[in-house]
């Protein structure tokens, strides 16, 4: 019996409705930005723009796109070098250049999980890690986030090629991942450490290099995925490993082989970007200085649950998708763009407003915002 594609679509988008859980897309450039991954303000960056065009307008002969793929019209001498540079800064042998987090993920994960390998995941690893997964044909176990002895008990029952994959800091949580005791556990069963560094490229570290090298660890990880487009403020994203590493993802990620190559104009951007910043420490600074500012101003009022974090990312729990999306709306109604964060994205009764920091975030706007956050919160459930 046939099904009216129609109906099924509109089945499972009023089952959302009635949770609550209905997305649309919003334009809110209008208001104070507490929501945005642009944490050094780069996307907005009038110097990276103007950057950018001189070394486009230096360039011979332009063109548009990229013409096809890597393994054909879509190479160029350029990119190469971009991967090598991008590999120096983050201390590895060889980066690979993907057109997205997401497909970075997704061609990494598929290309190792054979059919004699195990993956082993943070369970709040991100979305793009999962799909990766799913396209694989390896064996997959969760373990409990920043859990070590549960992630040992998923170590001792896989077998295979094994590898474990978490972020650096998590998407949703802002809290870091315990990297010296995953990857201690790693060398103790022969596994392979593989860390999305998403939320860390730009911001951690003096000079922004991520969490890996913060920690000196960077030559016992397998693999890195880095992303341009949080602190970065352009698209992309890079796989760093080894030369071996590179050479099998060229030949067997999806993902990177069956897809138009980036153009040169986002290269340069790229390029520009991580110029930009290697001379701008002064902002990673403030930066964490708004981050330590806000958590001490908002932690004057013990009703807020704040989740425990260091990063940009600071989340405060408030469950029920309708109450959190309530608040939400109450706060950019004050002009603040600060996004609800709702079940099934997270677990359900741990929803949450998902506050962005910025290193261009004035003292007045965070007062304003917790201002609004302590005078709204109390409402939302009467």
């Amino acid at each position: 019996m046939n099904f009216s594609a129609d109906k099924i679509l509109s089945q499972a988008l009023n089952k959302r409705k009635e949770n609550s859980a209905f997305r649309i897309l919003r334009d809110n450039k209008d208001l104070i930005d507490f929501c945005s991954n642009d944490y050094l303000g780069f996307a907005h960056s009038e110097e990276l723009s103007n950057n950018i065009d001189k070394q486009y307008n230096l360039l011979p002969s332009k063109i548009n796109g990229s013409g096809g793929s890597r393994l054909l019209a879509g190479n160029s001498s350029f990119a190469e070098k971009l991967e090598s540079r991008i590999a120096d800064f983050h201390n590895s042998e060889a980066g690979l250049l993907f057109n997205s987090g997401y497909d970075a993920n997704v061609g990494l994960f598929s290309s190792l999980g054979q059919k004699d390998s195990s993956i082993i995941y943070d369970e709040l690893i991100h979305a793009s890690v999962h799909d990766g997964i799913k396209m694989s044909s390896a064996a997959a176990y969760m373990f409990r986030h920043n859990d070590l002895f549960h992630l040992e008990e998923r170590l001792k029952i896989a077998e295979g090629a094994v590898y474990v994959a978490v972020e650096s800091i998590y998407s949703m949580d802002g809290d870091e991942a315990l990297l010296n005791g995953i990857l201690e556990l790693c060398k103790k069963y022969n596994a392979n450490l593989i860390v999305d560094e998403a939320h860390a490229t730009g911001i951690t570290g003096p000079t922004g290099k991520g969490l890996v090298q913060s920690l000196g660890i960077e030559k016992d990880v397998f693999a890195r995925v880095h992303t341009f487009g949080k602190a970065l403020g352009c698209h992309g994203a890079v796989v760093t490993g080894s030369k071996l590493l590179r050479d099998y993802l060229i030949n067997f990620s999806r993902s990177f082989i069956y897809t138009t190559a980036l153009p040169i104009h986002s290269l340069i951007a790229i390029d520009q970007a991580y110029s930009m910043l290697i001379d701008n420490g002064t902002l990673i600074k403030e930066l964490h200085e708004n981050i330590s500012y806000f958590k001490t101003k908002i932690a004057e009022n013990s009703t807020v649950y704040l989740i425990s974090s260091n990063s940009p990312i600071q989340c405060i729990v408030v469950s029920g998708n309708e109450k959190v999306k309530h608040l939400s709306e109450l706060l950019q109604k004050d002009g603040l763009d600060v996004r609800p964060i709702l079940s099934p994205t997270v677990q359900k009764g741990k929803e949450r407003l998902r506050i962005c920091l910025h290193s261009f975030n004035g003292k007045d706007h965070i007062n304003g915002l917790i201002s609004s956050i302590h005078r709204h919160l109390p409402t939302i459930d009467s």
